[in-house]
């Protein structure tokens, strides 16, 4: 086994965008940051990219629909560093058959929700006996604020008109489990919080977002950082508590 550094964290979907950014940020703070992604292309010249730069990257290959690749992940960061400080989230999908409830493709929801909810819910369950043996384990699950109920369900919100059912549920999904696990962790001193990066400007929305992607990681990186007093089971953007 190495020997272990400062912090090990790992950000999935990690290879562009705001995992990127996420990972890149990280890695300022001194962390040895596992830059997860499915292709290992794409993978390895986004840690290049941040090796460059002077980060302490590496490239992990993880696909959250493979259960196989999520578990050799597991055990390459155990027999590596033997434990897991930081679990970032982050790779999520949209679809183009995905919209409105009485249109939308069901192909297209269950798609969604099988990289966003229950990819993430596995990387998580994969993850948790590493994270128990970090001194102050943090997961961040990079969420939106188009998985709020209280936003959805108000016709003057500035993206009411935005009606993604698989998207939007699939957020709404993580949120709960947000919720549940931070209770569940609540005395095993890991902390979870829901990060809403906000509307940023990414392959995702096509680049017509109105944020930087360094603004857009902003929310979960601090989360990721968290002080021992610091909050558990929220919903924050970078200016604060978002509403569920």
């Amino acid at each position: 086994m190495k020997t272990p550094p400062a912090r090990i964290a790992l950000v999935t979907g990690a290879n562009k965008g705001i995992g990127l950014e996420i990972a890149r940020q990280l890695g300022r703070t001194g962390a040895h940051v596992l830059l997860g992604a499915r292709a290992a292309s794409l993978g390895e010249a986004a840690a290049a990219i941040l090796l460059a730069e002077g980060g302490d990257v590496r490239f992990l290959a993880i696909d959250l629909t493979s259960p196989e690749t999520i578990a050799a992940a597991a055990a390459s960061i155990s027999d590596d560093y033997g434990r897991l400080d930081v679990l970032v989230n982050n790779a999520g999908i949209t679809d183009q058959a995905d919209g409105p409830p009485s249109s939308c493709s069901m192909t297209s929801v269950r798609r969604i929700f099988d990289t966003n909810f229950f990819g993430s819910l596995a990387v998580t369950q994969a993850m948790l006996p590493l994270l128990h043996k970090s001194a102050s384990g943090r997961i961040v699950n990079v969420s939106s604020g188009l998985g709020s109920l209280m936003r959805n369900a108000d016709p003057a919100w500035e993206f009411a008109r935005v009606k993604l059912l698989g998207y939007n549920a699939s957020k709404t999904a993580l949120n709960m489990l947000t919720v549940q696990l931070a209770a569940e962790l609540r005395d095993a001193g890991i902390k979870v919080n829901a990060a809403n990066p906000g509307y940023t400007a990414t392959d995702l929305n096509g680049h017509r977002g109105t944020q930087t992607i360094p603004q857009g990681a902003e929310a979960a990186v601090r989360l990721a950082l968290l002080g021992d007093d610091g909050p558990t089971g929220g919903f924050f953007s970078a200016s604060g508590p978002e509403p569920w």
